[in-house]
């Protein structure tokens, strides 16, 4: 299993060369994809609670 370091790591890395080759929008645009991918995966394993993200965006508080 990989480590949380070494993942924070390559994110950082490939954010920050994509930063430095090709500008800051492109780091923007790929910085947006990963934040989409992380929060599709999560969807996906079971991880993230959908209905609680709505509400809590809505401004609806919860008991847990």
């Amino acid at each position: 299993m990989i480590s949380s370091t070494r993942v924070g790591i390559l994110v950082g890395a490939v954010l920050a060369l994509t930063w430095i080759v090709l500008g800051f929008w492109a780091f923007v645009l790929v910085a947006g994809a990963m934040l989409v991918g992380g929060l599709a995966g999560r969807i996906m394993d079971g991880k993230l609670n959908v209905r609680g993200v709505v509400d809590a965006v809505r401004g609806k508080r919860s008991s847990s």
